[in-house]
């Protein structure tokens, strides 16, 4: 009873996804699959949401349930819900696959969720496998149309980027291996320590990190980015642009923490990724039309804003991470709100096409601009919170260029943003647009007001999520032995 209370979420999604597969099989389910989609995304909330108390090694020490895996479920859990509810009736997905799209969408969250608790590198290795096929299969499942026709070249670039970016990876976990003797992250952690500075613990941690710089789209594993997001239907971009951050940056944390605070190698290296993100994706965002693309490009940056935290390499700077990668999946998804009511039947949205949009839907309106100006950094949400943890943990280590860099890039980023805004608020609707006003349903509407309130509070009052993120984090940044004791 014990064992099943620990990994409750599991194995609801797992109970979930089961069921899904038995609705599959039968024809015109398509109702039946959302709801059972849905309850199973509650349900979820609930198990993490009653795990969070929970401690335990399971699986022979290869999965560990512990205050930090479980605060992220709970986010994970949340997020999945806030796709299902923004998706709607799917109406750019062939009707045929409804069924094996919210199968696909409950293993792909599966696999995240396993991922976050995994301390042993062959358990990491298969959630991340599983939480990332599905996502192959979610992209070319978008509906053909004479006009549209680039989702299969969307999830071939999207396979073959995420193939060679784990290959890259299982090189580097095998170079850590081949230094430490063990499979155990924990274990490594003490071993690697005194080998650290080596050239060889460095380009095993180098390489190591690349599946997850894939993930979080960081530069140069960004150029999948943009043509998925356009490719994608708009309730799979959602979830692309989303939850997958959430867990690449909890396994980062895990293998940053493998580094001591010194090493200025390992600093650098993420010094130069996190500036080279933030200048390629502003700028090319810049000149964007279609929404998604723009979004796309702006995750180039938010990636580079996140690895900040990583520089400084101490428990401060990861959870500054981790507070912004959970403001920018809110603050994503209500972007990604707005984009799957305004398309027409699914299609993609261009910036244009949001002229007039306080007059159509204010409430949708509203989701944008908080939604917007969050990703801005403007007071008093969560993203200017969050970036301002950011650039204190990196000062706090006498990271000063890349404060500044980060500063100047918020700047940039301010302007094609308030582009959109100027769209959506003072822009005119064409006669055609402005005749029909968009009609929203009551999920639609709790999903809005749930994503502002939650922007608005994570920024208004940060410190409590912020001191438990930061004492979750002891039980992946201490020894094995610390863990213990604070169990």
């Amino acid at each position: 009873m014990t064992f099943v209370l620990q990994f409750l979420p599991e194995l609801v999604l797992l109970v979930g996804a089961l069921g899904l597969f038995v609705v599959a099989l039968g024809e015109s389910r398509q109702k039946l699959a959302r709801a059972v989609a849905l309850v199973t995304a509650f349900a979820a909330i609930g198990a993490a949401a009653l795990t969070l108390g929970q401690h335990a090694d399971l699986f022979s020490g290869a999965y560990r349930v512990d205050q930090f895996s479980q605060l992220l479920k709970l986010v994970l859990a949340f997020g999945f819900a806030g796709i299902l509810l923004l998706s709607g009736e799917l109406p750019d997905i062939r009707g045929e696959v409804k069924p094996e799209y919210y199968l696909f969408l409950t293993l792909s969250v599966t696999g995240l969720v396993m991922l976050v608790s995994c301390i042993e590198i062959i358990s990491l290795v298969v959630a991340l496998e599983l939480s990332s096929f599905p996502l192959y299969l979610l992209v070319p499942m978008r509906r053909e149309r004479a006009e549209q026709k680039s989702q299969m070249e969307s999830a071939i670039k999207y396979i073959m980027f995420g193939v060679a970016a784990n290959g890259i990876m299982f090189f580097g976990l095998s170079y850590l291996y081949g230094l430490t003797g063990t499979l155990h992250l924990p274990e490594m952690i003490v071993i690697l320590q005194p080998v650290v500075h080596s050239p060889l613990a460095i380009a095993g941690l180098g390489l190591a990190f690349c599946g997850l710089y894939y993930k979080l789209a960081v530069f140069p594993f960004h150029f999948w980015t943009p043509d998925i997001y356009q490719g994608a239907s708009n309730e799979t971009a959602s979830l692309i642009a989303s939850l997958p951050k959430v867990g690449a940056v909890a396994v980062l944390v895990r293998f940053v923490s493998l580094a001591t605070p010194d090493n200025q190698t390992i600093a650098l290296l993420l010094t130069g990724l996190a500036i080279a993100s933030m200048f390629y994706g502003n700028l090319i965002a810049l000149v964007q039309k279609d929404l998604k693309r723009l979004l796309g490009f702006s995750g180039i940056a938010h990636a580079g804003y996140a690895l900040m935290g990583f520089v400084a390499l101490d428990t401060a700077g990861y959870t500054a991470a981790l507070y912004y990668i959970a403001g920018y999946m809110l603050m994503i998804l209500a972007c990604f709100v707005v984009i799957c009511r305004v398309s027409r039947d699914g299609t993609n949205v261009a910036i244009e096409e949001l002229a007039g949009l306080h007059r159509r839907s204010p409430l949708l309106a509203l989701t944008l601009l908080v939604g917007l100006f969050a990703l801005a950094g403007v007071p008093p949400f969560v993203g200017f919170m969050a970036k301002l943890s950011l650039l204190t943990a990196a000062l706090a280590q006498g990271h000063l260029a890349l404060v500044v860099v980060a500063v100047i890039n918020s700047a940039i980023a301010i302007y094609y943003y308030l582009q959109v805004i100027r769209q959506a608020v003072f822009g005119e609707a064409s006669p055609a647009a402005a005749a029909e006003p968009i009609v929203l349903n009551w999920p639609t509407k709790v999903l809005c007001v749930a994503l502002i309130a939650g922007i608005v509070v994570l920024g208004v009052a940060p410190g409590t999520v912020i001191d438990t993120i930061s004492r979750s984090l002891a039980f992946v940044t201490s020894s094995p032995a610390t863990a213990l004791l604070g169990h």
